[in-house]
This record gives C-alpha cells, structure tokens and sequence, in this order.
C-alpha cells in the first residue's frame, strides 16, 4: 500500500512542512507514506506523468491560494487516468468550505480539516487494513468525506462513467452510482500538543539548496481579521526539550536557512529568549534564522540579547501593514506604531539584523493617498527589505465574512487578492502593482543603494518617487519585458536625465559605485564614466592592493580625484556588497 503526500510550492526554494509532519505522524504506516514535491512552474502533465508513475494506492494532495488552481486540474486528471485511486486533500484552502468543495468536484472523495496529523495518521490505517468504509471513516474527526466511498483495490484501473439524473452529478465505478451530495462531516479534530508531534526531518539529502521550515508554536494571540491565525488564539508551544535538540540538527548540518512558521513568535517572551540565547551560544557562522515577530513587543532584554548576535544569524519580518489607525482598527489589529518606529531604529542601529518589513495595499479606509503615507511611515524605518503586498480574502478568516460589507471585490480565483474597494479603484490598485516591481527592483534588491540615496532625496517623498518611478517605465513600456542587470541601471539612469538632466555625470558616477558594489563585472557597463586618464594610477593601485578587487576614479571636486577600492573578499554581511575603502598613497 501507497500513501502518496503531494506537495506542489510556489518556488522550488520553498519546502512544505505540512507533507513532512504528516509523514513523520504516521506512526506504524510511515513507511508506507511517500512524498513528492513539485512546484507551480512544472506543467500540470508533468506532474500528472510523475504521480501516474509513482502508483499511489492513495493520493493526498496539500492545498494553498499559491497551488489550489493546479491541484483541481491535477485531481479531475488523476481521477482519468487512475479512477480506483482514493483522492484526498488537506490544508487552509480546503478547510473552510469542505462540504462545498466536494459538491463541486466529484473527483474528490474527501477532506481533511483543519490539523491533520492525527486524522492522516487513522485515516490512512484505515486504508492500510482495507477498514476504509463508512463505519471507521465516522470515527476520525476531521474528516469530511463522501459516506459511499468504500476501500479500493491495489491499482484499479476501472474507467468511470458520468451521468446527469434530476439535476444531480452521478460517477458510475463498475456499474455502482452513488449520489456526489452524499456528504458526511465529522466534528472537527482536537487541537494537537506540540510536543507530542515527532521531528519531520530524518536527513537534509533532499534539502540542498532550500529553505527549511520549522515551527515551535501554533496559533497567534493576535484576531488580524485577514490572517487565518487568528481562528486559533490558544497558542501552543512546543516543549523546549525537544526544540533545542531539533535546532542544533540545523546548525550542525549548516544549512544555510531555517524559517520559523510561528505566526507571531515573540508572543511568550521566556520562549523567544531561550531560544535566541542557544542560537546565540551555539552560531556555527553559517545558519540564517528567520522569525516572524511582533516588534512593538520586543523589550530592552530582547534587544540586549539581539544585539550581541552574529550578523546575519537571525532576521526578523515584522508586517506593519498599515500606519492609518482607522485601517488599523478596522482591521482588528493593535499595533503601538511609536513603539515599533523606535524598536526597529534600535535593531537598525545595532547593523546585524536584517530586517522585513510588510505593508498591506486594499485594506478597509486605506486610500491610495493614505497607502502612500503608510509607505512613507515604513521607508522611513530603513528596512533592509520593504514588502507592498496586496490583500488576499482568504477563505475563513474574518475579513472573508466582512468582505461585502467594506465592498471589497477580489479575485473569483486563488489568491483571492483585491481587485477593488470603495476607497481603492481598480485603476489605483494598477498602479501600486507597478510602485511595488519597482521597490522590489530598485530598494529591496540593494543593487542600487548610493543611487537611490540621492534620488529620492530630490523628491517629496520616497513614495512620490516609486510612482513617478514606475510612471516612467509605462511610458516607455519598460514594464512589458524582463530587463537584464544592466538595463535596470541604464533604465534608472534614463529616469534621472529626465528628472536632473545637469546632474546626469553625477548619477552616472553613483549608478557605477553601485555596480561595482555587488561584483567585479569583466565589461565595464556603458553608463560608467570613463576612467582612461587614470589608467596607469588604477593599475598601480590594483597592483598593490590585489587583482581580484576593483578600483574605480571618482572626482572629488576642485580638480581632485579619489580612489575607491572595492574588496570583494570582504563584504558588508547583510547586503553583501563589497567593502569599500578609499586608497590613501
């Protein structure tokens, strides 16, 4: 027997903790329990092809707004090609409207709800001792399931037959019809100890190159209407005993990344403090540890013990969402913003911890001139990275029940992101989605750091510069192709003629310290100035302090030049850019 626990991520970076719990839940049948991860850019048919072959007697398949649009495509394909195949699935995106989905889609024969370990683990000894009917189906809470599936052969092949009868969808297998509305939900499965769950991860072989996920708690104390976290406020904590061991898997494997799921980590100070105190007392120099926090909560022994950390040891994604307190009520969310403004200065000042910031555009009350004061708010606080994201309606939560009364209009489909609001026109949300390519593009990429200093000092504002910014790509449609490295620089600097057309040597000039900044390019790019004149100093220069570093000429006014020396050996640790020292005769 064959369980097969499918995950499809939005980047193969990405890893899914849910396949890897439920395995490792399984108890006596986790040999029996295979896994096998995709990502939304493989084609549907490949997928198909892969899972067709790997011969599931069972298929599982966890379901996210980033791959619920393949996962129905892939279910009624499944179905086809494997009819004697059970099909199940799990995760937020099916939780909320089980009954529903089934209706919807005959291919599937059931859900799991909510947290799924203890209901996988009975549902698939059911399957293992053949015990799959109704009968012990009734007894595993969680389930929301067709009350005539019955246990499947090993592998049947049977071909299915569809049929319409008074309005209802019937699917014939060997000649036995059953009604699709025959639908049974079982009371929702207990909320799970923490402790009590194995480690999901036996070996890293699979795990070169991405991201690790691990949690040590569940819940948010936090009612964020938009969030689905906030369904469970009984957070739980997962016994330190066991996270410490489970931490010092990671570190002494160096993998170079682990993300912490916990929605709000720091909610129980004693937990966050031990845990950064062993992260602290046990750095290998190589793991990066990643926690979602609520800044405001931060206190001066938190900063203290952060502030001793390695850079780059940890970093911290604190989502501000919004700075307009109408939206922030509206909201449900309670956010000191004096407090968090003065938290993140301190961790900033300290220039170990890289920080992540998030803004939320299609909030009740957040207009587009109020969205550009929020983004101003935040860009102020100097984030290492800045996130505009836009709100997703997401099945379950509050804001999904409250949708119609903000009038906020979203998409039909996964994610379910806003389209409109009363205070936000389609028009308006178009034109954040092009502020928001060019803050990743230009801010949160840190390949054009010195540039954007000066720049967005010459205007308003900082937001005022992302739109006018994002302006001037549209007119030259720049927004309709993917640009090269070089050609964000020669589209930056095109941008800043047109602003300052007599300071145009000077942004050449920032625009090359900038490209040199993050590597020693063999072809020196077009916008660069010249630098013939002081040839024979730039290879003396190079030759005393090293061939693999750059030495770039910058007038210094009054006819005198510089020499900056770019090592590459050294590098700023939470940018990375080469560190830069002026070469003194």
């Amino acid at each position: 027997m064959k369980l097969l626990l499918t995950a499809i991520n939005a980047k193969y970076i990405h890893s899914n903790l849910a396949v890897y719990s439920l395995r490792a839940s399984a108890g006596s049948i986790r040999d029996q329990v295979k896994l096998a991860e995709f990502t939304i850019n493989h084609r549907t048919e490949e997928i198909l092809r892969d899972i067709y072959r790997k011969k599931p007697d069972v298929l599982f398949f966890s379901c996210y707004i980033w791959n619920m649009v393949y996962v129905t495509e892939l279910t009624a394909e499944c179905k086809k090609v494997m009819p004697g195949v059970p099909i199940w699935l799990g995760g937020p995106e099916v939780s909320y409207d089980a009954e529903q989905y089934l209706r919807e889609h005959p291919e599937v024969d059931g859900i799991l709800c909510g947290e799924g370990e203890e209901s996988f683990r009975r549902l698939g000894e059911c399957y293992v001792n053949c015990e799959a009917d109704v009968e012990h189906l009734l007894q595993i809470p969680g389930l929301v399931f067709r009350r005539n599936l019955t246990p499947q052969k090993k592998n049947e092949e049977t071909v299915p037959s569809f049929t319409e009868h008074s309005n209802k969808s019937y699917v014939n297998y060997e000649a036995e019809a059953w009604e699709v509305e025959q639908i049974q939900t079982n009371p929702p499965a207990p909320l799970v100890d923490l402790s009590t769950l194995p480690f999901p991860y036996q070996d890293l072989t699979d795990f070169e190159n991405r991201i690790i996920y691990y949690e040590s708690s569940r819940g948010c104390p936090f009612s964020c209407s938009y969030c689905l976290s906030s369904i469970d406020k009984s957070v739980r904590f997962r016994s330190l005993e066991l996270v410490l061991p489970e931490l010092q898997f990671f570190l002494d494997r160096k993998v170079p990344q682990v993300k912490f799921v916990d929605r709000t980590f720091n909610c129980r100070k004693s937990h966050a403090m031990f845990i950064w105190r062993y992260l602290l007392a046990h750095d290998n120099g190589v793991t990066n540890f990643h926690f979602e926090i609520a800044a405001d909560l931060l206190d001066e022994d938190e900063l203290a013990l952060i502030a001793r950390m390695r850079p780059g040891l940890i970093q911290l994604e604190i989502g501000v969402q919004s700075t307009n307190p109408r939206t922030l009520e509206a909201i449900c969310r309670k956010t000191d913003l004096d407090g968090l403004r003065a938290v993140v200065a301190k961790v900033h000042a300290g220039k170990n911890i890289h920080q992540h910031l998030d803004l939320i555009a299609g909030l009740p009350f957040e207009d587009y001139e109020s969205f550009g004061r929020s983004f101003n708010d935040v860009y102020a606080m100097r984030p290492d990275q800045l996130q505009l994201g836009f709100l997703k309606v997401l099945k379950g939560s509050r804001m999904h029940r409250e949708a119609e009364q903000y009038g906020i209009v979203r998409r039909a489909l996964p994610p379910y992101e806003v389209l409109c609001t009363p205070w936000l026109p389609f028009s308006d949300v178009l034109r954040l989605k092009m502020v928001e390519e060019m803050v990743e593009n230009y801010y949160n990429s840190h390949q054009f750091d010195e540039t954007l200093a000066a720049l967005v000092s010459r205007f308003p504002s900082p937001f005022a510069f992302f739109e006018q910014l994002a302006e001037f790509y549209e007119e030259r449609h720049a927004e309709q192709r993917k640009h090269s490295r070089v050609q964000r620089y020669e589209l930056l600097l095109a941008f800043a003629q047109k602003s300052f057309p007599e300071e145009e040597q000077s942004f050449r000039q920032l625009l090359t310290i900038d490209y040199y900044l993050r590597e020693r390019a063999k072809a020196r790019p077009s916008f660069a100035p010249d630098q013939a004149a002081y040839k024979e100093q730039l290879s003396e220069i190079l030759r005393q302090t090293g061939k693999q570093n750059h030495v770039e000429a910058v007038p210094a006014g009054d006819g005198q030049v510089k020499y900056l020396v770019f090592d590459y050996e050294n590098r700023e640790p939470l940018t990375h850019a080469a560190r830069v020292i002026e070469y003194k005769e």
